[in-house]
């Protein structure tokens, strides 16, 4: 099986799509070494992409976010030129590549001719079209549908997910398949000589509250930010709230809410976080804080959980899906529920204790091993091929 497998998503700093799409090529690769998987475009134009992409490193203890800019024309149109040869070029490394099946693992896919599978994180673009940039929404517009029409198989990341597909894009139960993402085996309980690294590297404060996530709308930074704020100083002074990811669009109510208010009561932002820093800043937090009103998984709070930590989240229904009874779920908009949750995440040592067992063993669930064997049932079913175990089973009769 020649698969061509679309690494665009992992080639910028990686937020969750880029991880997945990482992470299940490398599984794939590793548990179906008779396969060819390649990841477009190639390992070299991958690394020098990604020396392009890196992103700046902040100074130790910064606390402003970067000033959004407004795109030059010039740029604009740079970028629609990458786009349109990165298209061209993918197109006939399709059509001349003797490749079997695509994947697209984020979203929307090229037309091409081979029979394809998509993977689709979430539906927010559909769902809340108020919540994206309008030039994103209008891309999604013109060539979501058809694509997700021409494709021969859909993978969703949650069964929350999968109804959504079903409901709303009209797509009969046999077309799609829930595969649930995978953590990555870097995401463990840590020492503390591991999180004391990590603190010292980041320049972080005995005790803190933590948020990891790209700023964007559904994210629901904004009741957070509302609920730490609100705190009585000498609790704000004892422990602080740290924000790990990028700002992403339309995030200019939590920057102006964090600029005016929050970084002067102890809200400390880290920027994008290195692969490499990720366990340590979830092991050496009190608790995750994840209030978004909409995932399609959401990774954070299971890392977090691999790492032997706490997780509060919303109730979002992939959210919930995911975490099941490990972790205490709040109402998104539920501002006193989230203010009375940080506040005993400070003064009680001993809270939510009981969901440290209790989220390690959730989290051992989610594999990308398990993915892997999962999505390659995918292709074997698009392409006709009997699965592996029923081509064994034959053999030995």
């Amino acid at each position: 099986m020649r698969v061509l497998f679309n690494g665009a998503s992992a080639i910028r700093p990686k937020t969750g799509v880029g991880h997945t799409t990482a992470n299940l090529h490398r599984a794939l690769t590793a548990i179906y070494p008779q396969d060819t998987f390649w990841l477009y475009p190639g390992r070299w134009i991958r690394q020098t992409a990604s020396r392009c992409f890196k992103p700046a490193q902040r100074p130790t203890g910064a606390v402003s976010p970067p000033k959004p800019g407004t795109p030059s024309s010039l740029k604009r149109l740079a970028l629609k030129a990458a786009r349109s040869g990165y298209a061209t070029h993918f197109r006939a490394a399709a059509r001349f590549g003797r490749f079997d099946l695509y994947h697209e693992p984020n979203l929307v896919p090229f037309r091409v001719p081979l029979p394809t599978v998509v993977t689709v994180h979430d539906l927010s673009v559909i769902l809340f079209p108020e919540w994206h940039p309008t030039e994103r929404v209008k891309r999604y517009e013109q060539a979501f549908s058809q694509g997700i029409e021409a494709a021969a198989h859909v993978v969703v990341d949650s069964h929350a997910v999968r109804s959504e597909a079903l409901r709303v894009l009209g797509l009969s139960p046999e077309r799609v398949t829930t595969v649930p993402c995978g953590i990555d085996p870097c995401f463990r309980p840590q020492s503390p000589e591991e999180v004391n690294a990590v603190r010292n590297r980041l320049d972080l404060p005995a005790r803190y509250l933590l948020y990891v996530g790209t700023v964007e709308p559904r994210k629901n930074l904004t009741t957070l930010l509302r609920a730490y704020c609100d705190l009585p100083s000498d609790l704000r002074s004892e422990c602080s709230l740290i924000l790990g990811g990028s700002w992403g669009w339309k995030s200019e109510p939590e920057r102006e809410l964090f600029e005016n208010e929050a970084r002067h009561r102890g809200v400390r932002y880290l920027g994008y976080v290195a692969d490499e820093d990720l366990p340590g800043l979830y092991a050496g937090a009190e608790v995750l804080f994840y209030p978004s009103h909409y995932e399609g998984f959401g990774l954070p709070p299971v890392e977090m959980m691999a790492c032997g930590g706490v997780a509060v989240v919303s109730t979002a229904a992939a959210v919930r899906e995911v975490v099941g009874t490990a972790a205490p779920l709040l109402e998104p908009n539920d501002l006193p529920a989230w203010r009375e949750a940080m506040r005993a995440a400070i003064t009680d040592k001993e809270y939510l204790a009981a969901y440290r067992s209790l989220g390690i063993a959730n989290a051992n669930r989610f594999t990308w091993e398990n993915a892997a064997r999962q999505t390659h049932g995918v292709y074997e079913s698009v392409l006709g091929i009997a699965p592996a175990a029923s081509r064994s089973t034959r053999a030995a009769a």
